[in-house]
């Protein structure tokens, strides 16, 4: 059991957060045991392929299988609300030697630890390096997904702490986690930790790839942060009918609001002339547009150029919906 003790100006403190680079090092650990996570099932499908010939090793031995704590370097608590993942690499770039052996000692001894320990800058340059190659392939395409629905989740969470304080907030976050009168948050862990927050407020941080474990980080100097799952989860990789825009058929056309339906998971050229019965030229030309429009956006995985959503495009789905 973990006991976090928050005072008047912790709770003030409170805030939320997104972290792609926290969704790097779970979704790295969904990967290493799929079984356990059958919620993401079609997620993995479609990553191990196209990880094959990246260089994962330097991200790989930090994060090992049955390990029940990882390094708090590999994903520092993000400093703004919504970072993207190179603001959270050049963070973890500047993290002083001492930081960076701390988390290593979590570790069990390796030939690749020890070099790490010897020489954390050029540790660190190739874990950048594999995090930025890997982000690219497995998590990029799928961003806009996970983003909208970790927002919704942090809109909704800030209501709720608006509305009712913290009882009504901590009371809706997680069945392991429980708030009391007496101002403690209790979070059933595998740890036993009972941790006095200072003043250094709380961090409150949705992860797609938790799992269905809080996680947590209450070691100084970081600041004490908890990783929960953000509400919806079930819904994240439903496959969306492409006629299943009607609404901005008037607008985009029919063939481009398919398009953008279809795009439920990222897809190469080819994939979406299949599911929307269109030749593979118009589905290129079409893509181009919305492309220039900031609907679609494209990333390479090998020889593939995959397509997917951005913001905006989840934004306007969501409203047609």
């Amino acid at each position: 059991m973990i006991e976090l003790r928050l005072s008047v100006a912790d709770l003030a403190s409170t805030r939320f957060a997104i972290s792609p680079l926290w969704e790097v090092t779970a979704s790295v650990r969904v990967l290493r045991a799929p079984g356990e996570h059958a919620l993401h099932r079609r997620w993995v499908r479609a990553v191990r392929d196209r990880l094959r010939g990246i260089d994962l090793r330097p991200l790989l031995e930090l994060i090992p299988a049955n390990s029940p704590g990882l390094p708090a370097f590999l994903a520092p608590p993000p400093a703004t609300s919504t970072p993207d993942i190179a603001t959270e690499l050049a963070a973890m770039r500047t993290l002083d030697h001492d930081r960076i052996r701390s988390g290593l000692d979590m570790l069990a001894p390796t030939p690749a630890i020890e070099r790490f320990s010897d020489d954390p800058d050029t540790g660190l340059d190739r874990l950048a390096a594999a995090v930025e190659a890997y982000w690219e392939t497995a998590l990029a395409p799928w961003w806009p997904r996970i983003r909208t629905l970790c927002e919704h989740d942090l809109r909704h969470r800030s209501r709720l702490l608006a509305e009712g304080g913290a009882q009504r907030l901590f009371a809706d976050l997680s069945p392991r986690i429980a708030w009391d009168a007496a101002g403690v948050l209790r979070i059933d862990s595998g740890w036993s930790i009972d941790a006095t927050l200072g003043g250094r407020g709380l961090l409150l941080v949705p992860t797609v790839f938790g799992g269905d474990r809080v996680h947590s980080v209450v070691a100084e100097p970081w600041q004490p942060t908890v990783r929960y799952s953000p509400r919806g989860l079930g819904l994240l990789w439903r496959r969306d009918d492409p006629q299943a825009a009607p609404g901005l058929a008037g607008v985009l056309g029919p063939t481009r609001s398919a398009l953008l339906a279809a795009l439920a998971e990222p897809a190469d050229t080819g994939e979406l002339a299949d599911r929307c019965g269109l030749s593979a030229g118009g589905v290129s030309q079409q893509l181009q547009l919305l492309f220039r429009a900031g609907l679609v956006t494209r990333h390479r995985a090998g020889r593939r150029v995959l397509y997917s959503r951005t913001l905006a495009a989840e934004a306007l789905l969501a409203a047609a919906a």
